[in-house]
């Protein structure tokens, strides 16, 4: 062991304080019962973690204490990384072959993930210029929040200026209207148009805001020696470069060009039979069209669906497809007095047949106010491997706004709700299954443009028949969803499916370009060019989109990872999975070569393992592409039907 004492004392200096939980004995039931049962009263546990808190905790003075915290924390963090003495200790032990030599893969990587840091942070520079990169930093966090709290912030509007009788669409306040989003659902015209054009106005001190975000992202990525922010970003990613990145972009664009086409035409089409007066296609009617022509071809009215997919069933077919694949099973927990914040949390813990506890996951799955509206999942307490052999337990937290169960049914999931619930479980598992050495790079703390890769391919098991048929049934009669239906949900995602992965891109390209080289023109003029190059329906003048782009702050200049870990996720599916999705086997070898490293390992590695070739940026291209492909036998059976 003493070959790692170096790096363990590096670890003790730079981390966190975690959250430790101690399993009681407790009486175990089934999952599926548990999440269709009623609620029992608790109160707060997670104090400590201030990531969690500032979002989750129902007590905004807590969330306001957990926002500095978080701040003080990130501050602490950047400090840390422009700690000459600390990266001296690790460059001595990088630059001694002999230890380097004696330590396994992982622990190398992990060496090597501090230095990188490091030299990020600017290490190398003079001390004047390393607190300049501290202050920057601390900055950065500041921006990041108000961005963060002004992208969600209402517009209002006088009343007068609107016809009165879309007033009862919105919230009315006094001689006002508030506009909070886009009503993107709406079947009436005027009302998308005006909570596109109002809540999307331009405010001058936003853009101040996203103006001085990214001068100072672009100030100290310069600082420390790259050419912008994006090549900071991506280093250590798996597409390595900007260029990487906006090739990927503009050939999947490329090869998208005639279907996405095609999509706007349909839904031009569309709109000409609901207003021929007015058939111009606008941004506000790309979500809602596609919509509708999903719906009236495939009828997928999700009422339809709902009654096949309670809470309950759900939990219990994640429960079974896990223990299919992985020998892993979900066992509801009682809970101790003031163990959770809200009274309707469920506690899972993750048994494997074997390996024995695994870990534990919160469900904090209902509605409540003042609950952050995204579906989330996050780690309170790391895995490690602990000073006397033993493996700290990993605990994480799925969020989800689920509608709360009823006198007369269950809690019932409409598709994209169950999807949903398989997506941010894939990221759970991805905790649950990592045994990573150090908490440094366990389960989802690996790089962006991989993170994502567990969960989405969940997606591709929640829309698989023989994974549905196994829990499927409905929650009053017992009856199995129909085929049919599952087989017409599965197309009817495939409708206008190239213009919504196209609208997608031109988000991945703005983030890129906003991070990339700075411009001598606003980010609207940015936006202007980029929406008429890579996505085609018309700029709304006065508007002002990308001061409603959250991603911008959590995801710069890495936005594109969410369409190249799904083209990860797909091939994984295609060639691992698609044949027989419930195979032990190939379930084994998915944790083995992906899951159990989280970010201990190269991520092109881990997927170069599970596919048995490195795949190309084409490769990346084509399997989105394939995926918009129609499946000719859905046709046969609704005619056989």
């Amino acid at each position: 062991m003493s070959a790692y004492n170096p790096l363990l004392r590096l670890l003790r200096a730079r981390s966190a304080v975690t959250l430790r939980l101690c399993r009681k004995v407790t009486t175990w039931s089934p999952v599926g019962a548990a999440f269709n049962a009623q609620a029992v009263r608790r109160s707060d546990l997670f104090r400590k973690n201030a990531d969690f808190i500032k979002v989750a905790h129902p007590d905004p003075l807590y969330r306001e204490a957990a926002e500095k915290t978080c701040i003080n924390i990130g501050t602490t963090v950047e400090k840390l990384n422009t700690n000459v003495e600390l990266c001296k200790s690790l460059k001595n032990l990088l630059d001694n072959e002999e230890i380097m030599a004696k330590l396994d893969p992982e622990t190398r990587r992990v060496a090597e993930l501090f230095m990188f840091d490091f030299e990020i942070s600017g290490i190398h520079l003079d001390e004047k210029q390393r607190k300049e990169v501290v202050n920057l930093n601390v900055r950065l966090l500041d921006l990041s929040n108000k961005f963060l709290m002004g992208c969600h912030m209402p517009n209002r509007i006088d009343k007068r200026a609107l016809p009165h009788h879309i007033h009862q669409h919105f919230i009315n306040e006094g001689n006002y209207v508030q506009i909070g989003g886009l009503h993107a659902d709406a079947p009436d015209d005027l009302v998308r148009e005006v909570a596109y054009r109002i809540f999307l106005y331009s405010n001058g001190e936003m853009m101040h805001t996203l103006e001085e975000l990214l001068s100072c992202r672009n100030k100290l990525a310069r600082l420390v020696g790259y050419q912008s922010y994006s090549h900071r970003a991506l280093k250590g990613t798996m597409a390595k470069s900007p260029d990487t990145v906006m090739n990927f972009l503009q050939l999947l664009t490329d090869k998208l060009k005639d279907r996405t086409e095609k999509d706007f035409e349909m839904m031009k089409d569309m709109k000409t039979k609901f207003n021929p007066r007015n058939a111009d296609l606008m941004p506000w009617d790309h979500p809602y069209l596609s919509g509708v022509i999903r719906a009236e071809r495939f009828n997928i009215e999700p009422s339809l669906y709902s009654p096949y997919f309670s809470l309950g069933a759900c939990m219990e077919g994640l429960n079974s497809l896990f223990m299919q694949l992985f020998g892993v099973s979900l066992l509801a927990e009682q809970l101790n007095a003031g163990e959770v914040w809200s009274e309707d949390v469920r506690k899972l813990a993750v048994v494997h047949e074997t390996e024995g506890l695994l870990g534990y996951i919160y469900c904090d799955f209902f509605y409540r106010p003042d609950k952050p509206h995204q579906d989330c999942h996050f780690t309170i307490r790391g895995g490690r491997l602990l000073d006397d052999g033993q493996y700290q337990l990993p605990v994480v937290v799925l969020m989800l706004n689920l509608p709360h169960p009823t006198r007369s049914a269950p809690t019932l999931l409409t598709p994209a709700m169950m999807e949903n619930l398989f997506h941010e479980m894939g990221h759970a598992m991805h905790s649950m299954l990592g045994r990573t050495r150090y908490q440094h790079v366990t389960g989802t703390r690996c790089v962006t443009d991989f993170a994502e890769v567990p969960s989405i391919l969940m997606e591709y098991f929640a829309t698989d028949y023989r994974v549905i048929n196994q829990f499927a049934r409905h929650y009053q009669t017992g009856q199995p969803l129909p085929q049919s239906m599952v087989a017409r949900l599965c197309e009817s995602k495939k409708v206008c499916g190239a213009a919504d992965t196209q609208l997608q891109i031109f988000y991945a390209v703005l983030d890129q370009i906003y991070h990339g080289k700075p411009q001598s023109r606003s980010t609207t003029d940015i936006l202007i060019d980029m929406q008429q190059k890579y996505y085609g329906l018309p700029y709304v003048p006065n508007t002002a989109w990308q001061l409603r782009f959250s991603h911008l702050v959590g995801y710069g200049a890495k936005y594109y990872s969410y369409l190249m870990s799904r083209a990860v996720a797909s091939m994984v599916w295609r060639q691992c999975f698609h044949k027989d999705p419930l195979s032990r086997e190939t379930g084994e070898r998915y944790r083995r070569e992906m899951l159990a490293h989280g970010g201990g390992k190269e991520p092109m590695l881990m997927v170069e393992g599970m596919l048995q070739k490195r795949p190309s940026t084409e490769d990346f291209v084509d399997a989105l592409v394939s995926d918009l492909d129609p499946d000719f036998e859905t046709f046969i059976m609704d005619s056989d039907g």
